[in-house]
């Protein structure tokens, strides 16, 4: 059982019983009713109170699971600096009976929910143990329950979304997936008024698998095209096919069932051990390889290819398969041209040459992979007035090999 887990890595404590019960009725509790589950069982775990935040779609806010409390800003609060860095952050409650408060990350995998607040009297080894293993227990069972409760949906969002964004989003994976040797990590934007864009990930023990697709158009039929291409790429992926199998299955299905619409798109894969980089470009916009904080002057460019849909009745060509070698730290980011084709209000165009410097600007912090895709992508947005003209989709690969190199996510608590 988890609580004896729980007992077992830290002998002697009491309290784990606790986590166990926690646990066992959590699975079988309403996705409303977990802030007071979880407060209920705080005194035995010799805590005041527990708080639960979870993070918007476009990773602005920290919205609270619960009633009386307010939304808290990812990038001007100690909680967004928890969730931003993956840190715990102590400080002073500010309530009339004093104590003290911790911000512990939210953590599924590597995959960011939120952030855990705890209130309590004193802060020792013992409670600080109980509070790690709480936040690990509270971030599957959220996750598990966002999987089939609108209650979270709706937490996350901070308004309306549209049919065709909404249609897409269904098919999505997680935003991050991960291990110890590499990361891959996306943003969509705008969140709720997506037409033709999405991205796909996974992982198998020796490979990283991403895509990224933007379908012709912004309107409903451009979200049934995209998701008929994620569904070709993962019938494909999953039964056993090759980089090039995988690709000519997306075509065949939009040749098939969309005749008249027609997609772009980069699928890869990164051999988990060496680095080995292989990938196709379907009338898409160049991969770009980031190296030591700089983009490495078209490094993964190469001759395009028809965009997906067409070559099954166009053109009796295999799809090229392009092969590089990464070194340790390197990222491979993904984009939609619904980035570099943004403009301002005044109508001025972003630019290749200013999105890359933009990426270099947000990658010379040094930041987790995930952190700089929000602020780049935050960045953008924000440059157009919150008012893109297309969709604009980043998917972002590290390869970081050996134990918890530099994209490591381990929570730093």
């Amino acid at each position: 059982m988890a609580g004896e887990a729980f007992a077992d890595a830290y002998p002697g404590a009491e309290g784990y019983g606790m986590l166990e019960a926690l646990l066992e009725q959590a699975q079988r509790a309403a996705p409303t009713d977990m802030p007071d589950l979880v407060n209920r069982h705080a005194t035995a775990l010799g805590l005041r109170h527990v708080g639960l935040y979870l993070v918007d779609i476009q990773q602005r806010q920290l919205c609270p699971l619960g009633v009386g409390q307010r939304a808290l800003s990812v990038d001007s609060s100690l909680a967004g600096w928890t969730y931003r860095t993956l840190a715990m952050r102590v400080e002073d409650a500010d309530d009339p009976e004093g104590g003290i408060r911790i911000w512990l990350p939210l953590v599924d995998g590597v995959e960011r929910l939120g952030v855990l607040e705890v209130r309590t009297d004193l802060l020792d080894g013992e409670r600080m143990r109980r509070c790690r293993a709480l936040a690990a227990l509270l971030a599957p069972i959220i996750t598990s329950k966002r999987a089939y409760s609108d209650t979270f949906v709706r937490q996350a969002r901070t308004q309306p979304m549209q049919l065709p964004a909404e249609m897409v989003r269904a098919f999505l994976p997680p935003r991050t997936i991960g291990n110890e040797q590499a990361v891959s990590t996306a943003v969509l934007e705008p969140a709720y008024e997506l037409g033709g864009d999405a991205f796909d990930h996974s992982m198998t023990q020796d490979t990283l698998h991403a895509a990224i697709i933007d379908s012709m158009g912004h309107d409903l039929a451009a979200g049934l095209a995209t998701s008929v291409a994620l569904a070709g790429c993962r019938s494909g992926r999953r039964a056993g096919a090759d980089l090039r199998e995988t690709v000519d299955t997306v075509d065949q299905a939009l040749s098939q069932w969309l005749p008249d619409r027609f997609a772009t798109g980069v699928f890869l894969q990164l051999d988990l051990a060496d680095g080995r980089l292989r990938w196709i470009n379907c009338g898409h916009p160049p991969p770009l390889l980031i190296r030591r904080h700089a983009v490495l002057d078209r490094a993964l460019e190469q001759a395009g290819q028809l965009p997906l849909g067409l070559p099954a009745a166009l053109s009796p060509e295999p799809r090229t398969v392009h092969v590089a070698e990464l070194e340790p730290g390197d990222r491979v980011l993904l984009y939609t041209d619904g980035v570099t084709e943004a403009r301002d209000a005044n109508g001025a165009l972003f630019g290749l040459e200013r999105f890359t410097d933009t990426i270099i600007r947000a990658t010379a912090g040094g930041e987790l992979a995930f952190e700089t895709l929000r602020r780049l992508i935050h960045f953008i947005v924000d440059d157009q007035g919150n008012e893109l003209r297309d969709d604009a989709t980043l998917l972002l690969v590290e390869w970081c090999p050996g134990p918890w190199g530099p994209g490591g996510v381990v929570p730093a608590v």
